[in-house]
């Protein structure tokens, strides 16, 4: 990751602040700081300050560490609020919308900061939005600091949607496909586009308004395209066809591409579910039934259901069998277990009476914490010894490169059921195994 500070030429470095140091905020405020700006990540969570501070990062995010460390000059870490305000001239509201219990955004963090903003600032400041936030909140931000601006000072509001993949973020955020900034005024635009200047990348100016649905739809159609190629591999296996080459052959057009028409369990994470399920609510709020988004919901629903169908059937009886699950984290490359499928189908697996021993390269921590009665395993071999199956929910690399020789040797019954599509059905058949995958039928 240090290859990125050299190749940038730097605008003069800015003051700022990033509210909320969750998974956005601090790969937004470590990235920010390798650009040349000086920075302060601020959080209410004080023992994770506290890690911070101590080169303890909180996440497993590649790269994030290397760059947190290397820029410590730059960025700062603390729970002084008012402090960070007064320093900063730019301030990046990260903190979380988690989901209320119908599904809109909790937006009780954002009005909090905003009221923070508006009783310290004493300078022109601009506010910007980067964390996922439904239409028109940036007109209710501008209006509360506008109605408690103690210093009556001048202020912009912005929206800048992020555009983050866990597991590859820092390179999402020096690589950008684009930059959306929503503003009002000039003033506001110019200094936005200073600040990202050094990226290079194409930027696409705005109302906020554009920009907050801008996020919104980009998520929830990327939660569609992974629906839609599952519920292809559900006619695939009804039809006797294989997912992998229906697949490869719409990916081929190009006004459809071949990113995210990869078969399996579905989306989980903490995005996908919380902004389509948001999208769906802010529609019903202007009048519009969303029914394709919902449609959307319930294939994704479905996928992980019927994942578990095909354990329980592949299986016959289900209880007092042991089932090897590699893969707890909703995706590759990060720790994250925010809705992730391997809990549902875990759960529901225990349900039947499934002893459950699992591996997964850094989600473990994080898991015990939410799946109990797991046996939690130091390797990929431990989690295959005296299986009756070993089921593969995330497809970690280290994962594609097992020695299936051996963990057929050490299983019970040579039995893999394959979430991720990782292998090819021949490779596996000629070990000797029952392979059962998604959209492509069962091999022998």
């Amino acid at each position: 990751m240090v290859r990125y500070l050299n190749k940038f030429l730097f605008s003069r470095a800015m003051n700022i602040a990033i509210v909320g140091s969750g998974y956005v905020g601090l790969v937004t405020g470590t990235c920010f700081a390798e650009l040349g700006n000086n920075v302060i990540c601020v959080d209410v969570d004080k023992d994770k300050i506290s890690k911070l501070n101590n080169n303890v990062i909180p996440i497993y995010e590649p790269g994030l560490e290397e760059l947190i460390k290397k820029n410590r000059k730059r960025l700062k870490f603390t729970t002084d609020l008012k402090k960070a305000i007064k320093e900063s001239e730019i301030i990046f509201i990260c903190v979380g919308t988690p989901p209320k219990e119908n599904g809109e955004a909790d937006l009780s963090y954002v009005e909090n900061v905003a009221l923070a903003i508006a009783e310290v600032m004493d300078s022109y400041k601009i506010i910007v939005e980067k964390s996922t936030v439904p239409v028109e909140t940036g007109e209710k931000v501008a209006k509360s600091i506008k109605d408690y601006n103690v210093h009556n000072v001048d202020f912009d509001v912005v929206s800048n949607p992020e555009f983050l993949r866990e597991g590859s973020a820092v390179d999402d955020f020096m690589h950008p496909d684009r930059i959306v900034i929503g503003c009002e005024t000039e003033r506001a635009k110019k200094i936005m586009k200073e600040l990202y200047s050094p990226l290079k990348s194409p930027i696409i100016f705005t109302d906020i308004k554009s920009a907050e649905i801008i996020k919104h739809a980009s998520n929830s159609f990327l939660a569609a395209k992974i629906s839609f190629i599952n519920a292809i591999a559900n006619i695939c296996e009804l039809a006797g066809a294989d997912i992998e080459k229906v697949a490869e052959g719409i990916g081929f057009d190009r006004r459809i591409g071949r990113n995210f028409l990869n078969a399996g369990i579905g989306y989980g994470g903490f995005c996908f579910p919380k902004d389509a399920e948001a999208f769906i609510r802010i529609a019903e709020k202007f009048g519009y039934n969303f029914k394709l988004l919902r449609a959307v919901q319930e294939i994704n629903n479905n996928q992980r259901k019927n994942f578990a169908k095909k354990i329980e059937k592949s299986l016959w009886i289900v209880k007092g069998k042991t089932i090897g699950v590699l893969g707890l984290s909703f995706k590759p490359n990060t720790d994250d277990m925010r809705f992730a499928p391997s809990i549902d189908i875990i759960t529901e697996l225990q349900k039947e009476g499934a002893k459950i021993k699992a591996y997964d390269p850094k989600a473990m921590e994080k898991a015990k914490s939410i799946l109990k009665n797991v046996v939690y395993c130091s390797n990929p071999y431990d989690a295959a010894k005296d299986s009756d199956a070993l089921v593969i929910v995330t497809e970690w690399n280290e994962f594609k490169e097992l020695d299936l020789k051996r963990i057929k040797s050490m299983m019970k019954h040579p039995l893999i059921i394959d979430g991720r599509n990782i292998y090819k059905p021949e490779d596996v058949k000629k070990e000797g195994f029952t392979y059962i995958s998604i959209g492509r039928g069962e091999v022998h």
